[in-house]
């Protein structure tokens, strides 16, 4: 009772200030079922570039907020809990690119979307894993391509795409915590289910090794895409482990376990129903961007809105 009365003030509120609200797959579920939408980073950008609402509450973790702002620079972009970071876009700041950038003259820089927006101020492109793929194989062969940060995806790039890419030694703490042991263990324990790893994954290299028609890497939203259409009734999930919410209530007649219990993001559970209703109520933790660095960084991300 408590969390509806919670749900339903939050959505009053919401309306009162011509608000749309936006949560990140890996939000605890109360906040996903209070969200008009629910999605990855690439389409919450998209929502965020296309909404007619006067205000975005964006529940998830602090660089997506940032990149909302940018995209929606005439809207209030709220953000319920300003601590809300990200291990990963702490991996590399701007100082850092540019003296990388510096060694590396000529190369195109491929930013996933985990970054913080002086970072994609540096960036040609940016993308999610939703379309990491599409972006590299956009670029001209005859391109060097810088890829930061995380290791893991680009090592999955570099399988996918055949090319070779000098890669930033960064990570996710949750997913780099999801091992090949993992993934060994559910291919012996559960031989009905199909496993669905996230290319961030520590173990994502290993399960494209020994994939076959039960192992697919997919980013989160590829995972509720191909849940809904295969045959199969279970399934193994290797991502932080909001997802499997989402995943069970939109494919309600079939069974998802984690593929490591223990692969939750602290940052993206900081979001309450609480802090959530708070921020709308008082209009309060506003992001905003510089215009100047603003306009830097909206190049790359609208390259990576555009290419699917």
């Amino acid at each position: 009772m408590i969390v509806a009365g919670l749900q339903e003030e939050i959505r009053a509120l919401a309306r009162e200030r011509d608000a749309v609200i936006l949560a990140h797959n890996y939000q605890v579920p109360e906040v996903q079922d209070v969200a008009d939408y629910v999605g990855d980073s690439l389409g919450l950008s998209r929502q965020a570039a296309a909404t007619d609402a006067a205000a975005i509450v964006f529940c998830g973790v602090h660089f997506m907020a940032e990149t909302a702002a940018i995209l929606a620079p005439d809207k209030t972009v709220l953000i319920p809990d300003p601590d809300a970071g990200c291990s990963l876009a702490a991996s590399i700041t701007a100082d850092q690119l540019r003296a990388w950038k510096a060694e590396n003259p000529g190369a195109v820089v491929v930013s996933y979307v985990n970054t913080s927006a002086d970072v994609k101020a540096e960036t040609d492109y940016c993308c999610t894993s939703g379309n990491a793929q599409a972006v590299i194989e956009a670029i001209p062969a005859d391109r060097e391509i810088l890829f930061l940060p995380d290791m893991y995806l680009g090592l999955w790039l570099e399988r996918v795409t055949g090319r070779k890419l000098t890669i930033w030694l960064g990570e996710c703490h949750v997913h780099a915590g999801i091992r090949p042991a993992d993934i060994e263990r559910w291919q012996a324990d559960a031989p009905d289910a199909e496993l669905l790893v996230h290319p961030e994954c520590g173990c994502a290299s290993q399960a494209m090794a020994f994939a076959n028609e039960r192992t697919k890497i997919l980013s989160t939203e590829g995972m509720v895409r191909f849940a809904k259409g295969s045959p199969r009734r279970r399934f193994v999930v290797a991502t932080e482990t909001g997802i499997l919410h989402r995943l069970s209530k939109e494919v309600p007649e079939k069974e998802f376990v984690a593929a490591r219990e223990a692969a939750v993001c602290r940052f993206m559970k900081m979001i309450s129903l609480e802090k959530a209703r708070d921020s709308l109520r008082d209009m309060k933790h506003v992001v905003t961007v510089e215009p100047a660095l603003a306009e830097r960084a909206r190049g790359a991300i609208d390259r990576m809105v555009a290419i699917s």
